[in-house]
């Protein structure tokens, strides 16, 4: 009788395992039975891996700028009002790698004798690593004000900067463009860009030019240009003055060169932002030798893609 006893013992023993491992294989199952809208996360949305220089987010802060414009942006850590053309006809450093930006450009040069020659200028402008940075220039003309318009110049320009922003004074770049015009030699152009910062919401320009045509008279054109602009508004409006001087011949007769004709430009320029993403500037300026045209008005709208 003791033997049965234990034996159903057993039975029982070995049926409560039994159920247990029912139960502990039916746990997952039952978990599984949920629906799938109440229990997935949120898909998180990726962001634009490409950078906007207006929205750019400061590098190496060690307190904050006293201005946006004078905030440190991008791998050469320059600050953000060298992200855009700030003066008609001076160059500063680079833009930041990423950046790419149309510019229309209306010139109208009015000469001292003789019609206006009004110039619309189609550029795109691409930043690329190693602090290169190349634009690309479709340019037609247009004479006096019934003359007719037709592209006939194409231009490539590329620049590069020496190092990082600020860690060589003057932030010194190296610019050659080549000009391809219709009918008429082509030309040939190096630069030295240097700029900085004057102060929070001072900023200034200078580029020494030389510039030669391959035919013809071939005529070099020795230039310094100067800029200095203030903020006026925290990313939103700029003033300054801006002035050009060129020391010009070409080749005469028995080919020799004649003397240097001078012309100096002088004038105001500012800057205006409308959107984040666009800029517009406009500097006249004034012819003031009798070599120089009576006036170059520069407008230049540039917006961001």
């Amino acid at each position: 009788m003791i033997r049965n006893a234990f034996c159903l013992a057993r039975l029982a023993c070995g049926a409560g395992v039994a159920a247990g491992f029912v139960v502990i294989a039916a746990r997952p199952s039952s978990a599984q039975v949920v629906n799938p809208a109440d229990k997935q996360p949120a898909q998180e949305q990726k962001p634009d891996d490409r950078p906007h220089t207006w929205d750019m987010p400061p590098v190496d802060v060690y307190g904050k700028a006293p201005l946006k414009e004078d905030d440190r942006i991008g791998d050469y850590a320059q600050p953000r009002w060298t992200a855009d053309r700030l003066f008609s006809e001076t160059r500063v450093y680079v833009i930041p790698k990423g950046k790419a930006e149309f510019e229309y450009w209306l010139v109208p040069d009015t000469p001292r004798d003789g019609k206006t020659d009004t110039a619309g200028q189609y550029e795109v402008e691409f930043g690329l690593p190693g602090r290169v940075q190349i634009d690309l220039y479709a340019v037609g003309h247009k004479e006096g004000v019934d003359g007719a318009f037709s592209v006939s110049e194409q231009k490539l320009e590329v620049r590069w900067a020496f190092a990082d922003w600020n860690k060589i004074p003057g932030n010194p770049t190296v610019y050659f463009e080549w000009k391809n015009e219709n009918a008429a030699p082509d030309h040939v152009e190096a630069k030295l860009l240097l700029g900085g910062q004057l102060a929070s919401g001072w900023h200034w320009g200078s580029n020494l030019v030389w510039e030669h045509e391959l035919g013809g008279p071939q005529e070099n054109s020795n230039e310094w240009t100067v800029g200095v602009s203030h903020t006026v508004r925290d990313t939103k409006f700029d003033l300054g003055v801006e002035t050009q001087l060129a020391l010009v011949n070409s080749l005469g007769a028995g080919g020799v060169r004649g003397d240097f004709e001078t012309q100096f430009f002088v004038g105001p320029s500012l800057q205006f932002r409308p959107l984040p993403q666009m800029h517009i500037d406009v500097a006249p300026l004034i012819g003031t030798t009798s070599a120089s045209s009576r006036s170059k008005v520069f407008v230049v709208l540039g917006y961001e893609f």
